[in-house]
């Protein structure tokens, strides 16, 4: 009885090892299809940001262009609904956030072939201004313009201003309160005499001289504004006051978490966690 007994536990394990390795085949298969799916899902992503273009660093780091492409391309681009323009633009603002002259200049040939115009492109360089200074954005200016004149567009491009010095002001305050309600006059009432200054240049320059520019809409600029804030890291007050200008807008929670990740490969994860501890403090998920 005892051998028998040892041949029917033998057979048993036999059955149940091959199941085993059965189960694991198939669980291979169904991983090396979701790779390979990903992988063809990259590839297209990338081909339809950058048609035709040709990246050294295919040639001299073929490992490291694979896992960024699969990543940025791939996985990230499956999260959210954002349209290939909206990405591109906010990426492009990342990348200006953050002074990249050499990925900016890639960006403007995704951004060009994808029907965003010179304007717009000019316009996201010029929403950068009040956050992160002239000198960031001069020399990316200049990249912009030697690309646009090398497709072939007339520079200066039509003026957009419709503010003059008398209305700056009182413009840029109305789309303040736009934005963050009557937060501003608060902030005008509780400011002190010698920085009060500050809250007027907020009005009449970051928003009046930008931000009435109609080349964007406010959601769309309060998405620009969300993506070079993340992108800039060190801005959590900053970035939790247009989480709520985003919401006030009309951007909901799955957007902005849609922008985050999509900028997740350009800013890296500790931006990228920070900004989802800051959109997560402004918008808890409901119990």
């Amino acid at each position: 009885m005892s051998l028998q007994f040892q041949s029917l536990n033998h057979k048993k394990m036999k059955r149940i090892t091959k199941l085993t390795l059965v189960l694991l085949m198939i669980v291979s298969s169904n991983i090396t299809k979701a790779q390979e799916k990903n992988m063809k899902t990259a590839e297209e992503n990338y081909t339809n940001w950058y048609p035709g273009y040709s990246s050294t660093m295919e040639a001299t780091d073929p490992e490291l262009s694979s896992i960024f492409k699969n990543f940025a391309f791939g996985e990230t681009q499956e999260y959210g609904n954002l349209d290939i323009k909206k990405r591109i633009i906010l990426t492009m603002a990342s990348t200006i956030a953050q002074h990249t002259p050499s990925e900016y200049r890639k960006i403007l040939y995704a951004a060009f072939s994808n029907g965003i115009s010179p304007l717009q492109i000019k316009e996201v360089l010029y929403h950068a201004v009040p956050y992160i200074g002239m000198p960031k954005v001069a020399e990316l200016i200049e990249v912009a313009n030697v690309f646009l004149k090398e497709k072939g567009v007339k520079l200066p491009l039509e003026p957009q201003a419709v503010v003059n010095s008398q209305t700056r002001l009182e413009k840029g305050l109305e789309i303040q309160k736009s934005i963050f309600g009557n937060q501003i006059d608060k902030l005008y009432k509780s400011a002190p005499a010698d920085q009060l200054h500050f809250q007027r240049y907020l009005s009449a320059n970051c928003f009046g001289d930008y931000q009435t520019r109609p080349v964007f809409d406010v959601k769309m600029r309060e998405l620009l504004t969300f993506s070079i804030l993340i992108s800039m890291g060190g801005t959590d007050a900053q970035v939790k006051s247009h989480v709520q200008g985003n919401v006030n807008v009309g951007n909901d929670k799955q957007t902005l978490l849609a922008v985050t990740t999509q900028l997740l490969p350009y800013i890296g994860y500790p931006r990228t966690l920070n900004a989802v501890t800051c959109i997560n403090e402004i918008i808890p998920d409901k119990k």
